[in-house]
């Protein structure tokens, strides 16, 4: 059998070297006959000696060597698969299909299987399914097995890349790769990254929301035993996952612990929100915190950095509540109480004067609220441009639609009344009346995307907003100045405290513009019934002897008889979910100001005896409006954020696009399911 096998290649060519000579030295034997024939015969023996012994050696050795090549290439081969069997990787030959077909030793002691076991990879790991390994020709997965933390490598192994030609392998059925798979124990690996994630500092900053308040509500004697229990409730918290605790203000304290405690800390909700509560030694008002954490950073400093935009936040959103922000993600906990009014004007006095000298520096000012304008972002914006007017500045208004709740008010303000024919812009007017060295001033809002003009905001660095809507994730960036009090009934309330100390002498108020600021204050508050404190009804006694008339607003305010039909619809086909919460559609047909009507109807649905918190949806402009309404039980402010928006309390609302009727009743249902598994909502 060995001397049919025929050398090829280059071992044919080195072994037939010597042969190839021979032809050389008979050509070179003819001219020696002609010199000399003595050693042409010579030569000519030689020749032929040399082609006998050449070709003898050659044949005869020929076996000797294809023995020594396959023994050769059997122990090549046989060291080959002792190494692969040998191997330290866990490795695996698959047919396309994901059947096993051989493993080595590795393998084996990985998976508990022995040679003989020959079925699907997905058997003994279930993430490596049949579609993976057959949409993907290279791949790298990530696979848990057991206690240990694989990295696979998966790599086909074609067979016309290394079979060519073959009379043993038919190649042309459709089978025509196998799979070859590398198993890589990464499991200290991960725990080395997964310690070093747990070791990582995360820096917490909490603020005593009320503490004057609360420390006024009790006798002297007792405020030290107030503070030091806060202070026990504080450290003991925080103490049980070894966290640094230091006060830094009587009502401030920076903390910081290890990131592997703060998913206790998130599963356990910041029970600490609801303990400090039950601190009671004689005061009426129970103490609520404030906490900004701030993780994920890549240095010290960012998470510091993050903590602070945490705490700023928690703050802006009324405080009692937990902000949690871990680079650009922003999660909240609690935040489901009331917000504390303060009963300090320190605040509203120190941003009266900041305004009045950003609006001294300026030469235009620009006021807008937020799209399809109400009745509190139109009196908000009177009042800022009362103020603006003071100074001597040329100040415009931004107001692309007038509802019909709002015509009346906005009626009053004509070239005939005294006020400039360009008073009022729309949003195009703005864009081009705008310069770098504009003030533009919002109001109502702190969404840049929810203003009339958002294009506005990139076009001047002097932007101030005025506002007291809980903040959310999406803020306008920089402003010079930010007043953003959620605890306030309406910005109306916001804007008239601010009136009273913007100038040396008291603001006068023509009639029409204090009507329409104690107009705002009342639609916003539900005729004085929801969001009131001392501060509204001292707001509202300032715009009284401004000029305000109740008669005369209370007859602006009234509605169409379209409007209340409407109205009456939406109560009529309210529907009761989980018997406590009032869903209903408020119609659009032959109703100038859907959105309006359909949150004067949540307001009517609260009137209902059981209901805790209602939704009025309103089809309008492609949108899907949720207006949504509470009195106290139930905060609809954290269920509208679920959906995108927010508010407060118990006013909130939310915009929906691409969304039809039925899927936001759904979506609504499906959130309050959720919140109430998970402890949110208590019905």
């Amino acid at each position: 059998m060995n001397r049919s096998i025929k050398f090829k290649g280059r071992l044919r060519s080195y072994l037939w070297t010597p042969l190839y000579f021979i032809p050389i030295l008979l050509v070179m034997n003819i001219p020696l006959y002609f010199i000399d024939k003595q050693a042409g015969y010579c030569i000519s023996a030689f020749t032929g000696l040399y082609t006998i012994a050449i070709t003898v050696t050659y044949y005869r050795h020929k076996p000797h060597i294809i023995d020594a090549m396959i023994s050769f290439a059997t122990q090549y081969g046989t060291v080959q698969k002792k190494l692969l069997n040998d191997f330290e990787i866990a490795y695996a030959l698959l047919d396309s299909s994901g059947r096993l077909l051989w493993v080595n030793e590795k393998f084996c002691a990985l998976s508990g299987k022995d040679k003989n076991y020959h079925k699907s990879i997905t058997s003994i790991f279930p993430t490596i399914s049949k579609e993976i390994l057959r949409n993907n020709s290279e791949l790298e997965l990530e696979v848990k097995y057991e206690e240990k933390f694989l990295r696979a490598s998966v790599r086909r192994i074609y067979f016309d890349s290394i079979i060519t030609d073959s009379t043993m392998v038919d190649i042309s059925d459709h089978q025509d790769y196998l799979i070859a798979m590398y198993f890589f124990d990464e499991t200290s690996m991960t725990q080395l990254v997964k310690d070093y994630e747990n070791q990582k500092m995360v820096v917490a900053q909490v603020y005593i929301d009320n503490y004057e308040e609360a420390l006024d509500s009790i006798e002297d004697v007792k405020r030290s035993l107030l503070a030091a229990l806060i202070d026990r409730k504080v450290t003991a918290y925080f103490s049980k996952v070894d966290a640094l605790v230091r006060k830094t203000e009587k009502d401030k304290y920076f903390i910081v612990f290890r990131h592997e405690y703060l998913q206790s800390l998130k599963e356990d909700k910041f029970s600490l929100l609801d303990e400090v509560k039950t601190v009671k030694v004689g005061n009426t008002m129970s103490v609520t915190l404030s906490i900004g954490i701030g993780d994920t950073g890549v240095t010290y400093t960012q998470n510091n950095e993050y903590s602070r935009m945490a705490i700023d936040l928690a703050l802006g959103r009324g405080g009692d509540q937990v902000v949690l922000r871990e680079g650009e993600r922003v999660t909240y906990f609690g935040g489901k109480a009331q917000q504390v009014e303060k009963n300090t004007r320190v605040k509203a006095r120190v941003k009266a004067h900041a305004l009045r000298g950003i609006i001294e520096t300026k030469q235009h000012v620009i006021i807008m609220g937020h799209q399809i304008s109400d009745m509190d972002s139109f009196g908000a914006a009177i009042g800022i441009y009362c103020a603006a007017r003071t100074l001597d500045k040329k100040v415009q208004i931004v107001l692309n639609s007038v509802s019909s709740s709002l015509r009346p008010f906005r009626e009053c303000f004509t070239p005939e009344n005294g006020y400039e024919p360009d008073m009022f812009l729309t949003r195009e007017q703005a864009i081009e009346v705008c310069t770098p060295d504009t003030v533009v001033m919002v109001v109502d809002t702190n969404r840049p995307m929810n203003t009339e003009c958002p294009e506005i905001l990139k076009m001047t660095k002097s932007i101030v907003v005025f506002d007291h809507h809980r903040q959310s994730n999406d803020v306008i960036e920089s402003p010079v100045l930010s007043y953003i009090e959620p605890y306030a009934s309406s910005a109306c309330e916001m804007i008239a405290e601010v009136l009273q100390y913007f100038a040396d002498e008291n603001i006068k108020l023509a009639p029409q513009e204090a009507d329409s600021i104690y107009a705002g204050i009342l639609i916003d508050t539900n005729n004085f019934m929801a969001k009131t404190g001392v501060r509204t009804f001292e707001a509202a006694a300032y715009l009284k002897r401004s000029g305000a008339e109740v008669t005369r607003v209370r007859k602006m305010l009234r509605n169409d008889m379209s409007d209340y039909k409407a109205r009456a619809e939406v109560v009529r086909h309210a529907e009761v979910y989980r018997g406590a919460f009032a869903i209903s559609v408020c119609p659009t047909d032959n109703i100038e100001s859907p959105t309006i009507v359909g949150a004067q109807a949540a307001n009517e649905l609260l009137n209902i005896t059981g209901i805790k918190a209602s939704f009025v949806l309103t089809e309008f402009h492609g949108k899907i409006y949720i207006s949504s309404r509470s009195i106290d039980e139930i905060n609809v402010q954290i269920i509208m954020e679920r959906l995108g928006g927010g508010g407060h309390l118990n006013i909130a609302g939310a915009q929906l696009e691409h969304y039809s009727i039925a899927q936001v009743k759904r979506l609504i249902q499906q959130t309050i399911d959720t919140m109430i598994e998970e402890g949110d909502i208590i019905v």
